[in-house]
């Protein structure tokens, strides 16, 4: 399975990004083989949409989850609406919250966890 995971680096030891629309970039990891690439994510200083925008980024890059900390109600939308399961309230690095993530010690999210626009202030 691939996911992708909020990073403030480009490493399985960077830490994870609380934010996911502004996350700096997206470790997109195969949980099978543990190969992971990252992707760069060129909406950390758009002006509105970047929920959106990240969402689309994380689709195309063919991620069936995402792990972050926060995610604001249109990320989730779009997320939802591309078979894309969501984990919230995550941290730590990248490796860590994969190794949970594998452990099934994580809780899919219900919906956002954050209103709109609230990654634009870290």
């Amino acid at each position: 399975m691939k996911i992708a995971v909020t990073s403030v680096g480009r490493t399985m030891d960077a830490q994870v990004d609380p934010r996911f629309g502004r996350a700096a970039c997206f470790v997109v990891v195969d949980t099978e083989s543990m190969e992971f690439q990252a992707v760069e994510n060129s909406n950390v200083d758009a002006g509105g949409g970047a929920g959106i925008s990240a969402a689309k980024v994380v689709i195309d890059a063919g991620a069936q989850a995402v792990l972050t900390g926060n995610c604001g109600p249109n990320a989730e939308r779009t997320l939802r609406a591309g078979n894309v399961k969501l984990y919230t309230g995550v941290t730590g690095t990248v490796a860590e919250a994969v190794e949970q993530f594998k452990a099934g010690k994580l809780t899919e999210a219900t919906g956002p966890n954050v209103q709109s626009h609230s990654g634009m202030n870290p």
